[in-house]
């Protein structure tokens, strides 16, 4: 009789063998580096997740720098920072530019380090020697200081937060000339030189005649950034101010802080503040993942005047009008197993999100149901999870259904029991997508034969796939990890990330549009 784990076949062509062993210990398919790459940059932080520490993650990542060419490094820096709007990788393979491309270094610098934020990111990186040198050289200092030379007295002033390096210390390391008096003076202020307090910028001059007032302040609150101000003794009238100016992000993060401080006494105060939280463009250039209003409108106090709740709510509603309404019969599968509890940006000390990565897997999929009230949604975990009393309605918000969803978390990781699931009940569909870590190791007995054969969840897949020859998968991966459990061909696509950009993509799956290797040409799509 012939060996049936040599001879397994969908439609009539052999499953590929596992090539590997994930961070679990699972059987698994390895990533070409380009996709590594990519999966590293659209989701990693440099943080420890459940299966891999931070410093295991950097080691991949610059292993990986060293095997593909430096326009591919450059257009993922882009894609990531742009697209995924992510901060610590975009930095990081900037700066390993500086050593494999430093041409394309320079025409990316300003897209990428786009922020004083991203140029801290840079400098940090630059000087710690991850890359291979210990000193910023003599193009990076130049493109540096270029950078601080671009920016506008404000700019450098509001800029002027954090630390390790703070623009103090890079202002000091690269040594950029001021063409103005004003700037001279500003440069010294920043780090603390002497300096001419009469020449200083407007602003300046604002926000030191506040502090300097103390309790007895008759004046408006300066246009500052926050965190310039949280520091001092201020009154109800002030905090107005502040939530008056605040940008759309620093709303976003300090509704219970302005609770606290009387602002939502002021009932115009709520109005405005609820109009902000739910206006298009500034949603739009806030660059805010769909996650982070799920977790402001879970975080927010009780006492939270329930207009901007509502605006919360309303916010979700834009920041995921990307999700696709998609024709065919919509699976999902959010993976709800318990290293999915792990936080979606991984553990830092005094620093790490109250946001795992099951919130971010339950609002994909709890997206998806709103836009496709005929969809699925399956969790699983070892096994299936699925419960009468957390059914999810379509029409309940997307906050309501994702907070049912996460509440399930917990167990091993069997990536492929939802498709097991399906295939004992002979289901039809189109559209399977999964939204986990891929880190799948319950899946006996494929797991002791790796070497010999398909992973089970690719095995389920053929089966489901003999039914629905159609059908198509996508798997989103939203953990830095190099491996996946089914591998890419034109049925089958691989994405990473947990911004809005994960939508577009499974709109241009569920049209047909995609093929083995679509986000890689995403990425590689990046004009430099």
């Amino acid at each position: 009789m012939a060996n049936k784990t040599l001879f397994r076949n969908l439609l009539g062509k052999r499953l590929a063998a596992a090539d590997t062993i994930n961070e679990a210990g699972g059987a698994a398919y390895r990533f070409d580096p380009k996709h590594a790459l990519a999966q590293f940059a659209a989701t990693g932080c440099l943080n420890g997740t459940f299966y891999a520490t931070a410093e295991a993650q950097l080691d991949k990542v610059l292993a990986l720098v060293n095997r593909v060419d430096p326009e591919f490094i450059a257009r993922a820096a882009l894609y990531a920072r742009r697209v995924g709007y992510m901060k610590d990788l975009p930095a990081l393979l900037t700066a390993s530019l500086s050593l494999r491309g430093p041409g394309l270094m320079a025409e990316v610098f300003d897209r990428v380090i786009d922020s004083p934020k991203m140029l801290r990111n840079y400098v940090q990186i630059m000087r710690s020697g991850v890359v291979g040198r210990r000193s910023l050289g003599t193009l990076p200092k130049r493109l540096v200081r270029q950078w601080i030379e671009k920016r506008t007295d404000a700019q450098l002033f509001a800029g002027s937060i954090g630390n390790d390096p703070s623009l103090a210390d890079i202002i000091r390391m690269v040594h950029p000339k001021p063409a103005t008096a004003q700037r001279e003076a500003l440069f010294g202020y920043l780090v603390g030189r002497d300096h001419d307090a009469a020449a200083l910028p407007e602003i300046v001059k604002q926000f030191e005649k506040f502090k300097q007032a103390g309790n007895r302040r008759s004046i408006d609150v300066p246009d500052v950034p926050f965190q310039m101000l949280t520091g001092l003794d201020l009154s109800p009238r002030e905090w107005k101010m502040i939530a008056r100016n605040a940008p759309w992000q620093t709303t976003r993060m300090n509704l219970n802080t302005f609770l606290r401080h009387g602002v939502f006494q002021d009932r115009g105060m709520v109005r405005a503040l609820a109009a902000r939280l739910h206006d298009a463009r500034k949603i739009a250039k806030a660059r805010v993942f769909p996650y982070q209003l799920m977790a402001a409108y879970m975080n927010t106090s009780c006492d939270l005047p329930d207009l901007l709740r509502d605006a919360l709510q309303a916010a979700m509603e834009i920041a995921i009008e990307n999700v696709p309404a998609v024709d065919g019969k919509v699976y999902v599968f959010p993976d709800v197993s318990a290293s999915m509890l792990s936080p979606v940006t991984g553990h830092r000390r005094g620093a790490t999100t109250a946001v795992r990565c099951v919130d971010v897997a339950a609002l994909v999929a709890a997206a998806m149901l709103r836009k496709n009230p005929d969809a699925e949604v399956i969790p699983f975990e070892s096994d299936v999870v699925l419960s009468r009393k957390r059914r999810l309605n379509p029409r309940d918000s997307v906050m309501t259904n994702a907070s049912k969803l996460a509440s399930l978390a917990g167990g091993g990781t069997a990536c492929s029991a939802p498709l097991r699931y399906l295939n004992r009940l002979g289901a039809q569909g189109d559209l399977v997508i999964y939204v986990s870590d891929n880190e799948s190791w319950m899946d006996a007995p494929w797991q002791s034969h790796w070497g010999r054969c398909a992973t089970r969840t690719a095995a389920e897949w053929a089966r489901f796939k003999r039914r629905n020859p159609r059908a198509k998968m996508i798997c989103i991966d939203i953990q830095p990890y190099d491996t996946t459990q089914v591998k890419e061909r034109d049925d089958v696509i691989n994405v990473a990330g947990f911004s809005d950009q994960v939508f577009r993509l499974i709109d241009a799956v569920a049209r047909g549009g995609a093929k083995a290797g679509h986000w890689v040409r995403q990425i590689e799509a990046q004009t430099i």
